[in-house]
């Protein structure tokens, strides 16, 4: 079997962690696989390095801060890469770009466009373990650029793919995907399978076991992702592939919680069409993404409301794109609320089930838990409320859908 194993930042986070992994990785190789490793920054040496970067410029160009960053992962390849070379095995470390991540030019947030391995390919062909840098790959101008927070993910299910690996496994510090946050709720259970439409729902709203664009790729290219412990090497951790679910029937798979969001509210401006067109088209040419959208119905002097989320690392741009909106609108006021949280219900039964939005809102109510926007789609319910309600409001969830039981 060809195998691509990524450890995650709290998997690598230390010598002796590194050491670990390097012993699991040999044990997997010496059972007759061909293993790829990719491994992400050591702990929260990224964070480290963004700090470094403020003190010398608070505002560094994208580029240079691409070259800075990258460098996080390049000191966990070539340990890991040592680690396994003193077990007996051979192993090299590379990056990303010399193992083929052709991406576009759009530092900090790159897109994959190709993957080339080469290299890879070759030094499996000889036996050699490659250890690649995650995060990070090579634009068209020979620029390095890196793939976003959880851009790990990414290139191991990049690589899976263009490798035509038999198996894509994906280790953190969870043994798989909880239907909470185990950290949060203490019911919470691992759940042994999901759909890539659920796993993609569940990290864009606030799961972090995979990077949402990596859930993307995975299902555009068919490979199936194994999420699991780094340690406890007996837990089977959770499998995201194309299938339905074979769990008993439930409404709802797992519930999550993002406390990440910012809610700006653009107040009194023109109701008339096209308004809220200019203030979202503004943000998309910054570059920020739009989480929740909510128009209020118009006023008596043809005025309404627009309120739209953010997350917290864009508030500064957000607030200051929408300052420029509303005075080019002739709005009244710009409202900026940091302590929002977003709570999720996800799962497949949503679309079947109109209970379900009211068994939330009910549950949200009887917990005294005030919403303040909702937002929907085929297998997801989110409601915005107060970041200081968020962890009681995800555990009263979890309990009205009754996912701490055993089913599935």
């Amino acid at each position: 079997m060809r195998i691509v194993q990524k450890f995650g930042g709290s998997s690598v986070k230390s010598l002796e962690l590194i050491q670990a992994i390097a012993e699991r990785v040999v044990r997997t190789a010496s059972a007759g696989h061909e293993v790829v490793v990719v491994v992400s920054a050591m702990g929260d040496a990224t964070d480290h390095l963004l700090d470094l970067a403020s003190q010398v410029d608070g505002q560094s160009s994208p580029d240079n801060l691409d070259f800075l960053l990258a460098t996080g992962e390049m000191t966990s390849a070539a340990l890991m890469a040592m680690a396994i070379n003193r077990l007996g095995r051979s192993a090299r470390a590379v990056m990303g770009s010399q193992a083929g991540i052709l991406t576009d030019g759009h530092f900090s947030e790159a897109r994959i466009l190709a993957v080339r391995p080469t290299t890879v390919e070759s030094w499996l062909g000889e036996g050699i373990i490659p250890v690649v840098t995650g995060f990070q790959g090579i634009s068209g101008e020979g620029r390095l650029t890196t793939l976003g927070r959880g851009g790990s993910d990414l290139t191991a299910i990049a690589l899976a793919s263009a490798l035509k690996a038999d198996a894509c496994e994906i280790y953190s510090d969870v043994p798989g995907v909880f239907t909470a946050d185990p950290r949060i709720v203490a019911d919470a259970r691992a759940l042994s399978q999901l759909s890539y439409d659920e796993m993609m729902e569940l990290a864009s709203q606030g799961a972090q076991v995979l990077q949402t664009r990596a859930v993307l790729y995975a299902r555009q290219s068919g490979v199936a992702v194994q999420a699991r412990s780094t340690f406890d090497e007996h837990e089977p951790g959770t499998r995201i592939d194309e299938k339905q679910t074979s769990r008993a029937p439930r409404w709802v798979t797992a519930v999550a919680l993002d406390t990440h969001l910012t809610k700006i509210g653009l107040v009194g401006v023109p109701d008339r069409p096209g308004v809220a067109a200019l203030a979202l088209d503004r943000l998309a040419q910054e570059g920020i993404n739009i989480d929740l959208v909510f128009q209020a119905l118009s006023h008596d002097d043809l005025r309404a409301d627009i309120a739209l989320t953010v997350a917290d690392r864009d508030r500064e741009r957000a607030m200051a794109v929408s300052q420029e909106t509303l005075r080019a609108l002739g709005g009244r006021s710009l409202l900026v609320d940091g302590d929002i949280a977003k709570i999720s219900a996800v799962g497949a039964g949503v679309r079947n089930h109109p209970g379900v939005a009211a068994a939330m809102f009910r549950a949200l109510a009887d917990a005294g838990i005030n919403i303040q926007m909702i937002g929907t789609s085929e297998i997801k319910i989110s409601c915005i409320i107060a970041r200081s309600d968020a962890e009681r409001a995800l555990n009263h969830v979890h309990q009205v859908f009754e996912l701490n039981d055993s089913q599935g």
